[in-house]
């Protein structure tokens, strides 16, 4: 037995340690396939980024959101790499039974951590496996955030953690045995009844039990090594190793999310001019080796856990998007076509082939045809991803939120969205209404730009525009961007003309641009047409840092000596799309603006006592949470502290809120895009929201007070017609912004003579 143990021990660990560390320089390679990313920008503030990942894996931080889950995962990865030992200890068992490592083998702290450990892990395991069978696609079909996944390869390697955890506490059992263990002790404290069980073998058979636990224990943990070494795109097995660079070399080194602003357009490593685009810059991503190296990093990190597939709007509405499902072709993929890539092989922007004959000769034939796969196309065209799972994203930021491994989803989607907008020219024909209204136009309504300052009539106060009140902004303290929506959309306008009444009862100096303004770019630039967003964004800052009294040079630039510190260009807006191009996106080309959401302001006024609302709205609300003014830029509390200050208001949030919040579908450009697979998003949001049976639905956002009162308005027709299914709005209920919630509260009180105009 003894022999035989240490024979088949020995070749699995030299075999699976050989595959283990050729595995390792292939995914090395293949990660070099990539794009450079920009100097500095994933390798910035080292201490940082380590002390980040420290927090993420320690903290097992996204994880522990779903409780029980987290818990169970922390153990078992704990003890994926502190158990390392207990390896070693069972090849010395090989040789000697009672064998065990050197000063601490004995030492009562580590077999007391050893034997907890063991046991939790084993127990995290068997938990994880339960849920996974609570979970199984079988049983819940395509709510299971496993579906799609590569079952029999999760089983394998829960199989494997199952048998080494199993093997770990064995091991301690007979070892208590040949020890001549006594009685319950620290050093025993779990696996004491097993030497219970082994004390009255004999010698011999207790030594051989050892020799085939530990050769048990040692081929597990081989084979498991030899399978995903073979294995390079096994997910599931190599984000344990993979998450830790990913980890590190996410976008933001404090830790924050790959959210809020989108990367700029690269090439070669380098942002791309628009202005004088060099001859070999690449637009967008057609080729899977166009991607970044973070990118192919983060298609083979993949766990295939399926939460980002459980909160994404798009897979729970029926359509084909699920960003588990997409990184794990582009993952796919992108291994099966390696062998080619890594011979030579690429194709150029012509359709050239890039290595000779000579080059590719040793190519397996499958990795050639894989190579000759479109990165995008139909099933009939053998694409690997879908358009129709392109388009369906709303960019709400759900799955990078989620994802414990950090793989940003949202940027890799862009990037292929870019390709298609400006180099094939194929994105839904509606968004092309949109696009050639903001080249002629300056707004997506495609409306002349004086019916801008048109909702300044229906207001009994002035309100100062800029260059034509007031010189300059010195004179205020906040700019109110009002924005396409808040200007020209009529539901929308309600929300603006709330809001600054508001200012104007609080006695907030502020003023507003003259109307030459022109759309942010944010709808733009999410659907692919960076070029666009550039020109829409410079135009902007330019009238932005005239408007705060700097002044540019003949090339654009603020000259330095009127350049005003960040501090002093404060910018409030309604809506969070605004909000989060002017704050996080202007900063790329050359505006640097403080810049806060209505909500974040109103708190602070009625805070400060300079609003006060006292007049109840009486009945039930629930809040919407907007995916850019929450997600994206982590504001949460203000909207609701607001409510919870209106007396007679009773707040129920919606099952999916805050992090979790559930889309309106309006995000990505999707608002002027038709859904025309499976449930519309809004209508899944607001059936969420009528469930709590509300009086109002609030948000703080225009395009998600469109979204959710159109689906409003279409679910009280169908009661009317008598075609309504599943639960009913009532009557009166109403969506409003939560300006409109403060001002009804504010405004009797502020003039008790006035009838001011009700929310509902």
């Amino acid at each position: 037995m003894q022999l035989a143990a240490i024979i088949v021990s020995l070749v699995l660990a030299a075999v699976g340690s050989a595959l283990f560390a050729r595995a390792i320089g292939r995914i090395y390679r293949f990660v070099r396939l990539g794009q450079n990313v920009p100097a500095g920008t994933r390798t910035d503030n080292p201490k940082q980024r380590s002390l980040t990942l420290l927090r993420e894996f320690l903290g097992h931080t996204r994880l522990n959101r779903w409780g029980v889950v987290g818990v169970a995962h922390w153990f078992v990865a704990v003890g994926f790499f502190t158990l390392v030992l207990t390896l070693v200890n069972a090849f010395g068992q090989l040789f000697q039974a009672d064998w065990y490592i050197p000063i601490i083998g004995n030492w009562a702290p580590y077999e007391v951590f050893t034997e907890l450990i063991g046991l939790l892990t084993t127990l995290g395991i068997l938990t994880l496996i339960g849920i996974r069978q609570l979970s199984h696609p079988r049983r819940t079909g395509r709510k299971s955030r496993f579906t799609g996944s590569n079952i029999g390869q999760a089983y394998f390697v829960e199989a494997v953690i199952l048998t080494i955890g199993l093997a770990i506490l064995t091991l301690r059992g007979l070892e208590g045995a040949l020890h001549g263990v006594g009685g319950y002790g620290a050093s025993y404290l779990v696996s004491y009844p097993l030497v219970v069980a082994f004390k009255g073998l004999g010698l011999s058979t207790l030594q051989n039990l050892v020799y085939l636990v530990a050769m048990i224990k040692i081929s597990v943990s081989f084979i498991w090594m030899i399978v995903v070494s073979l294995n390079t795109n096994m997910g599931v097995a190599w984000h344990r190793f993979l998450a830790f660079p990913n980890i590190w070399f996410k976008r933001n080194a404090d830790g924050s999310t790959a959210l809020g602003a989108l990367q700029p357009m690269t090439s070669g490593g380098k942002p791309i001019d628009f202005t004088d685009p060099g001859e070999d810059d690449v637009f967008g991503v057609s080729q899977v080796e166009q991607f970044s190296w973070k990118g192919l990093l983060d298609f083979s990190t993949c766990t295939e856990c399926g939460r980002c597939q459980s909160q994404c709007p798009a897979w729970n509405t029926g359509k084909p998007l699920s960003p588990k499902l997409l990184i794990m072709s582009l993952r796919d993929h992108a291994h099966a076509k390696a062998p080619y890539l890594l011979a030579g092989g690429g194709k150029t922007m012509e359709g050239e082939e890039k290595a000779s004959e000579e080059q590719l000769k040793d190519v397996p034939a499958a990795a050639l045809a894989e190579a000759e796969r479109p990165l995008i196309g139909t099933a009939e065209e053998n694409g690997v991803i879908d358009p129709d799972v392109l388009w369906s994203c709303t960019t709400c930021g759900a799955c990078v939120e989620q994802c414990p491994v950090d793989i940003e989803h949202i940027d890799h989607i862009v990037d292929m969205r870019r390709y298609q907008v400006m180099i094939e020219s194929a994105f839904p024909s509606e968004a092309g209404t949109m696009l050639k209204n903001l080249e002629k136009k300056g707004n997506p309504w495609g409306l002349a730009k004086k019916q801008r300052l048109e909702w300044l009539k229906e207001l009994d106060f002035e309100v100062p525009v800029v260059g034509k009140d007031i010189e300059d902004l010195t004179e205020v303290e906040y700019l109110y961007w009002v924005g396409c929506a808040g200007a020209l959309e009529d539901r929308a306008k309600k929300t603006t003309k709330a809001f600054a009444e508001l200012l104007n009862i609080a006695g907030v100096k502020f003023a507003i641009m003259g109307g030459d303004e022109k759309c942010t770019g944010d709808s733009a630039r999410r659907l692919g047409n960076e070029p666009l967003f550039q020109e829409l964004g410079m135009e902007n800052v330019m009238a932005l840092n005239a408007a705060f009294g700097e002044e540019t040079d003949d090339e654009g630039n603020v000259t330095p000596e009127s350049k005003k510190p960040r501090s002093a260009k404060k910018i409030v807006a309604t809506c969070p799309h605004c909000l989060n191009t002017i704050g996080n996106e202007y900063p790329q080309i050359g505006g640097d603006y403080e810049v806060i959401h209505h909500t974040q302001l109103l708190q602070h006024l009625v805070d400060e006592g300079k609003l006060v609302p006292v007049t109840p709205v009486e009945g039930i609300i629930t809040y919407h949470d907007p995916c850019y003014l929450g997600r994206h830029n982590k504001i949460y509390t203000p909207p609701r502290e607001i409510i919870g200050k209106v007396p007679g208001l009773r707040n129920e949030e919606m099952h999916r809120h805050k992090e979790r919040g559930f889309c309106c579908g309006a995000g990505g450009a999707r608002m002027w895009m038709e859904e025309r697979i499976g449930k519309r998003i809004n209508n899944e949001r607001v059936d969420e929201a009528l469930s709590l049976n509300p009086d109002i639905v609030s948000t703080a956002c225009p395009f998600c007070l469109v979204m959710l009162t159109d689906s409003v308005n279409g679910k009280k027709a169908a009661v009317e017609s008598g075609s309504a299914t599943g639960v009913k709005p009532k009557e009166s209920i109403q969506v409003v912004d939560v300006a409109q919630l403060l001002l009804e509260s504010v405004r009797t009180a502020v003039d008790p003579v006035g009838e001011p105009e009700p929310v509902r």
